[in-house]
């Protein structure tokens, strides 16, 4: 067997200390951003019944971030009793955006058909923005699970953008750009985000500018919303390993230091 290097007692003491810090449920003081809290205010605002699009634009790879982030935005749309449509500008969030919207659906008991509609992917994004910006049935004639769009009541009145109340872009990418540049700029449709933590920064411009209604990003934005919406959450938790392993690394770095200079005064003295 080969003998264990200090790398390795260093990755050990990384897992002991993250599973240590979960079992105890530690609990974080968590202060809502000014950014998150537009964010729920804007959901918060919406006349009950409202219908909101909500579109899967990640990779699978963004679904441990993405999720926390995802729930959070369907849990509060549910609870405030809005309608939702489902769409993927990704092929590979498809799978995943239905799956969530699934299983939030079925904690506040909404009904497929009436309370929410999943359509599912459709290539050639910024076509595919443009075309909803027409009709909606046109560019989705048929549902994920391949029903017939006339088939379910909540989008008997849904034509186009003029029927939605905002777009709500889950993304880990640029796509959201494409849907602030053409629904937003060419339809007037109202763009809020839950984006990835390193995309933040790229959409602050819009942010700025009005483009973008409002955002929310990365596991403390998650975090953050589960706070607002007073339950628990996979955000919480991912935040509780997040800074475990970022203070269990400065510790680490200050040891490493401390014994670099020790070890060096000691060869100076000999």
């Amino acid at each position: 067997m080969k003998k264990l290097e200090s790398r390795h007692y260093v990755f050990l003491g990384l897992f002991v200390v993250i599973l240590l810090t979960m079992l105890l449920n530690v609990r974080l003081e968590i202060r809502v951003s000014p950014e998150t809290q537009k964010m729920y205010n804007y959901i918060d605002s919406l006349p009950e019944g409202s219908v909101l699009m909500v579109s899967f634009d990640h990779e699978a790879s963004a679904v441990p971030e993405i999720k926390p982030l995802a729930l959070s935005i369907l849990r509060h749309a549910f609870k405030k009793g809005h309608k939702l449509i489902g769409v993927s500008l990704l092929a590979e969030g498809t799978g995943i955006g239905y799956r969530l919207m699934q299983e939030t659906a079925g904690e506040y008991n909404k009904v497929y058909g009436r309370d929410l509609v999943y359509l599912g992917f459709k290539p050639q994004y910024i076509a595919a923005i443009l075309s909803m910006g027409e009709s909606i049935p046109e560019t989705f004639p048929e549902d994920y699970l391949g029903r017939p769009y006339t088939q379910f009541p909540l989008l008997d009145s849904v034509k186009n953008y003029d029927n939605v109340a905002g777009v709500i872009s889950i993304a880990d990418g640029s796509l959201t750009t494409h849907w602030i540049e053409y629904a937003h700029a060419r339809y007037h449709v109202p763009v809020t985000a839950a984006v990835a933590a390193v995309m933040m920064t790229t959409y602050d411009p819009y942010i700025s500018s009005g483009q973008l209604h409002a955002m929310v990003g990365g596991l403390r934005g998650a975090a953050e919303y589960e706070k607002l919406l007073k339950i628990g959450g996979s955000g919480r938790r991912g935040m509780l390993a997040q800074t475990s392993a970022h203070l269990y690394v400065i510790a680490m770095i200050i040891a490493g230091n401390i014994v670099y200079f020790l070890r060096r005064n000691k060869r100076v003295k000999s």
